[in-house]
């Protein structure tokens, strides 16, 4: 017998238990019974118990007084097979900010992981961009969340949300030791960079979280390092997005420098206090990967005027930072090597 078509055992039981937990939102979560329904679910057989389970699940969500991870895992593994759309119907943008903003890891990777469904079609992820509420909690919560898991979950949704909507990507795609940095497949809409880079509310609460202390030191720093992991990947995708911006009124607010540079300008020579050793550490690792990655990128005047440019200032007072870019060939594999030394030295060379 197919084991698809085996009915899940112990619904009834969990779906009498779900009812109970919506009355009175401070009971405690029956584990065993969750666990019991999750372990048997496939692909085949979650179909029919979306409409059961989940909408349940979402109205307990917005009034649970307890952890809710039993009930986030549940919900993640129900909405595996429903796309962008089908999930919209079931949850509301409501719902969805509610989550962002729960102080519940557990919540936030349930609410991002949603929009990670939007990554997979660029027609999705402009319906994400025209949602503009959903858009800055995410991006808040991903910069201001204090778990490792939320804030890594958080990097990979944004950077493959703006890979699906890039609207100007590399033709045979970007990968770098073995790694791809940007897919190939055909250009999005472009309506998603739209909202994050030339949005002056969301270019603002970006620069924010990441300079002017409303976090804290220690999730300052974070979400600094969270900001330099992703921009090497979307200076690949769009590389004048990046480097340039409309807001210089926002630069000169939140980093004192009042040019047009962008936001690779503001992590790279604005935002980082170097006295932070593990955020110099990131910034090290930052420029390691921007330039392992525009070797490969397809050739411009602009780009290379801009990373001389980038890395004269950068390196100017910074010893350690150009020894680690002058030694960075002899750490990247054998047959990149030579190509990237190249690179490298014809970037210094030209200052």
């Amino acid at each position: 017998m197919d084991t698809d078509t085996i009915p899940v055992t112990g619904v009834e039981e969990l779906e009498k238990h779900l009812d109970e937990l919506l009355a009175d939102p401070t009971l405690p979560p029956t584990h065993k019974l969750f666990d019991d329904v999750e372990l048997q679910l496939t692909d085949a057989n979650i179909p029919p118990l979306i409409p059961r389970l989940l909408p349940k699940i979402t109205e307990i969500l917005k009034q649970y007084q307890q952890d809710p991870a039993i009930l986030c895992s549940l919900a993640v593994k129900l909405l595996g097979p429903l796309n962008f759309t089908q999930i919209l119907s079931l949850a509301s943008e409501e719902a969805l900010i509610q989550a962002l903003r729960s102080p519940a890891p557990s919540a936030n990777i349930l609410a991002m992981t949603v929009l990670e469904k939007a990554a997979r079609s660029p027609s999705d992820a402009a319906i994400l961009a025209m949602m503009n509420n959903v858009v800055t909690n995410f991006l808040t919560q991903w910069l201001s969340a204090p778990q490792v898991e939320v804030g890594e979950k958080g990097s990979r949704v944004l950077s493959d949300l703006l890979d699906i909507d890039c609207d100007t990507r590399p033709p045979d795609g970007v990968s770098v030791n073995g790694m791809e940095i940007a897919v190939r497949k055909p250009p999005g809409q472009g309506l998603l960079w739209r909202r994050i880079f030339h949005d002056h509310d969301i270019y603002d609460l970006i620069l924010s979280l990441c300079s002017n202390g409303t976090l804290g030191a220690q999730q300052q720093s974070l979400a600094q390092g969270r900001l330099l992991r992703v921009l090497p990947r979307l200076a690949a995708l769009n590389f004048r997005a990046v480097t340039r911006t409309d807001f210089a009124d926002l630069n000169q607010r939140h980093a004192n420098f009042s040019d047009n540079g962008g936001l690779l300008h503001f992590a790279a020579l604005h935002m980082v206090d170097k006295e932070d050793m593990l955020v110099h550490l990131n910034l090290i690792d930052f420029f390691e990967a921007l330039l392992s990655i525009q070797r490969i990128t397809p050739f411009s005047t602009y780009k290379m005027d801009t990373l001389t440019k980038l890395v004269r200032d950068a390196t100017a007072q910074d010893n350690v930072l150009k020894a680690a870019i002058l030694t960075l060939p002899e750490r990247t594999v054998p047959e990149e090597a030579e190509d990237l030394s190249r690179f490298i030295q014809e970037i210094l060379h030209s200052q």
